[in-house]
């Protein structure tokens, strides 16, 4: 269903001049209100052959963007287990290093294992989680946080299969897609290989490198350098359009899905389609941590798992990645993917791509159409 309304019609006319002026090859966006779908746009091309189309069931990886969903089945599991952010990560997880860090504070980015030293493969789970257990937290709990965007999925992969004696994608699958019908896979079948559209990595530009966070990253030894490098493994695009980065099942970074998909599941995280209890939907929404990122170089604010837009110290927001809204929140993925939903006005969005931008945090294609919203 398509309801008219001028904030849908600005939203189409955003879309429409992504393709005609900001290069887009193939988009599918998704917005809903209040547990209905009001708008689906899907246009392009799955590949630049162009021999597929891009329809609004393609599919497509969106990286980060899947730290919400994921973060989701943590929360839940948390609390079936009698469990609450507040305890301590060793309570179900022995060996953690960060002895007294809390589930909060895993899962807001402040446990200090953004990087890891020993090398090991995002395919080769056992060893990264050594590898965790092994490190050293990279500063002290109570000193700030930084975003942790590789690591992260196996902080959650740990915890869930203690907790449930399941892989988290099984759990996901099991427990809210195939509950809600979402077409979003962590750990993508053989059967759904034909449906997913070919990334296509973005082009740096001076401003790009300008700014703080890729001065950063393009310095050998720093930190961010190293979170966005450990563990090894699928760091080209090319890499993720291998049906081994599908399969994979990474919390982090592997989820494949659609746009519809996206948007359904951030209706449930905001209570507007019921999936989640409670005290899950105060988790998921109740801000943790705000603070300048030593990894994404900027301010950044995060409940347990999900993104918000940061505030000033008058309470007003610093950027509108979320919209105007003060409590909206979501997650973006490397490239352009958002996804977002707002518990005070019961609306959520998600717009994918393949043809993806050189940036970490969303860019005017995704932004352009939430300030409509």
């Amino acid at each position: 269903m398509t309801v008219s309304t001028p904030q849908v019609d600005k939203i189409k006319e955003v879309f429409e001049r992504n393709f005609a002026e900001r290069g887009e090859l193939g988009a599918s966006v998704s917005v809903w209100k209040d547990g209905e779908e009001i708008l689906n746009l899907a246009q392009g091309w799955c590949d630049r052959t162009k021999q597929r189309e891009w329809t609004a069931d393609t599919m497509v990886p969106v990286y980060s963007a899947t730290k919400g969903p994921a973060s989701a089945i943590l929360l839940m599991l948390l609390e079936e287990n009698g469990l609450t952010p507040q305890d301590l990560v060793v309570r179900v997880w022995d060996e953690f290093p960060n002895k007294n860090a809390t589930f909060a504070e895993l899962m807001s980015h402040q446990s200090g294992f953004a990087a890891l030293d020993k090398k090991a493969s995002v395919f080769d789970y056992g060893a990264v989680i050594e590898a965790v257990e092994q490190q050293a937290p990279y500063w002290p709990l109570g000193d700030g946080h930084g975003y942790h965007p590789r690591t992260y999925g196996f902080l959650l992969e740990k915890p869930v299969r203690e907790l449930s004696g399941k892989t988290l994608g099984e759990v996901w699958r099991e427990r809210v897609a195939e509950p809600l019908g979402l077409d979003f896979w962590i750990g993508l079948p053989e059967s759904e290989f034909g449906r997913v559209a070919t990334l296509y990595p973005g082009k740096m530009d001076k401003s790009d490198l300008e700014s703080g966070f890729y001065k950063e990253f393009n310095q050998e030894g720093t930190l961010v350098r190293k979170a966005f490098g450990s563990p090894r493994g699928l760091h080209a695009v090319q890499e993720m359009n291998k049906k081994e980065a599908w399969q994979a099942a990474l919390p982090a970074m592997g989820g494949v899905g659609t746009a519809r998909a996206l948007a359904k599941f951030y209706q449930a995280a905001i209570g507007r389609i019921e999936c989640f209890s409670h005290d899950v939907l105060e988790w998921i929404k109740t801000p943790v941590i705000q603070g300048e990122d030593r990894i994404l170089c900027t301010p950044t604010r995060f409940t347990c798992g999900f993104q918000m837009d940061p505030l000033d110290d008058y309470g007003s927001k610093l950027r509108h990645n979320y919209g105007a809204a003060l409590g909206a929140f979501g997650h973006p993925g490397a490239g352009g993917s958002h996804a977002l939903g707002d518990p005070e006005s019961g609306v959520s969005f998600a717009y994918i791509m393949n043809q993806m931008e050189l940036a970490v945090l969303p860019g005017p294609k995704s932004l352009e159409m939430i300030a409509a919203l």
